[in-house]
């Protein structure tokens, strides 16, 4: 005779996954319309499950304050661990839908600067070779301090990051020149020699943003590499611009508004294509800012990962 289940208290008393779901989305946008949004229901539907939640557990995860959502201590510490355990879900169920797939689904992480400026002009060609791969990129500027859950196939950084379970590949050092337009040069013809390249409008890339490039580099420190004579005007001159974005230094640059800091592999691309141009040949060779391919060691026999690696490689050289 066979033996009854007894039944399992644990997995009985569980909120349920959609319950769980909808407090994740609204502690995540702060909003129950937003969060409805999010998920494709409706904002009463968002509403219902956080209520039943609330009396399942007998205390309130969220405080109103008008439009928006705050957690209260009980809904911090349900967040934590249920955020937490989601993206673990979804990572498995993600390894299993690529397994069965005839799809090779990899996760790309990098810069947004290199995101934006190197991978998107070049991801078609990749695309058009590899048309079994999709590719997840994922930017950051904090290498070190992930996302929990996220655990990339392939990592594009110049942080010496020696984490566990990953091969790293030398791919280039850092060469920094400066760069404009060929109408602004035009329209500037004095900006050939570094005094009057100094007095010009200069777009620079303050402190905030420099993890995604090098940290020790800007304008005055460009200079001084130059010469110890040349300074840059002080910042409240007129002719200066800073930005933690670098993606928008080079849109000003290429919108005739002033002279940037050019990272050869970000901007050697436009320079070929003749939209923007180095006014002076002088340069920054960086040769201890070297740029890694860190490959997750599960995946060194992948194939589709195989070829993601060696044609980020070949792009590179």
């Amino acid at each position: 005779m066979a033996r009854s289940t007894q039944p399992d208290q644990a997995l009985m008393k569980m909120p349920s996954f959609k319950a769980m779901r909808s407090f994740v989305a609204a502690a995540k946008y702060r909003n129950f319309t937003r969060a409805a949004d999010a998920l494709c229901v409706t904002q009463a539907a968002i509403s219902r499950q956080i209520r039943d939640l609330e009396v399942y557990l007998g205390t309130e995860l969220f405080t109103r304050k008008g439009r928006e959502v705050e957690l209260t201590a009980s809904g911090t510490a349900l967040f934590d661990a249920a955020q937490l355990s989601m993206l673990n879900i979804f990572q498995a169920t993600e390894r299993i839908r690529r397994e069965t797939s005839d799809k090779r689904s990899l996760t790309l992480c990098c810069s947004p600067a290199l995101s934006a400026l190197f991978l998107s002009p070049r991801l078609k060609d990749f695309f058009s070779a590899n048309p079994d791969v999709d590719l997840n990129v994922i930017t950051t500027q904090q290498f070190l301090a992930m996302e929990p859950g996220i655990t990339p196939d392939v990592i594009i950084t110049k942080t010496i990051d020696l984490r566990p379970g990953y091969s790293r590949i030398p791919l280039f050092h850092e060469v920094v020149y400066p760069i404009c337009t060929p109408r602004y040069l035009d329209t500037h013809p004095q900006l050939r020699s570094l005094e009057s390249l100094r007095n010009s409008v200069l777009l620079d890339l303050n402190p905030y943003g420099r993890s995604q490039l090098s940290e020790q580099v800007d304008w005055s420190v460009w200079f001084a590499f130059q010469s110890p004579d040349l300074q840059v005007l002080p910042p409240q001159s007129p002719h200066y611009f800073s930005s933690n974005d670098y993606g928008l230094l080079v849109q000003m640059a290429l919108d005739d508004q002033g002279l940037a800091l050019g990272w050869d592999h970000l901007v050697r691309h436009l320079v070929q294509q003749g939209r923007l141009v180095r006014p002076v040949a002088e340069e920054m060779v960086l040769g201890e800012a070297v740029h890694y391919l860190m490959i997750n060691e599960k995946k060194d026999d992948d194939p589709a990962c195989v070829r993601l690696r060696d044609w980020l490689v070949g792009q590179f050289q």
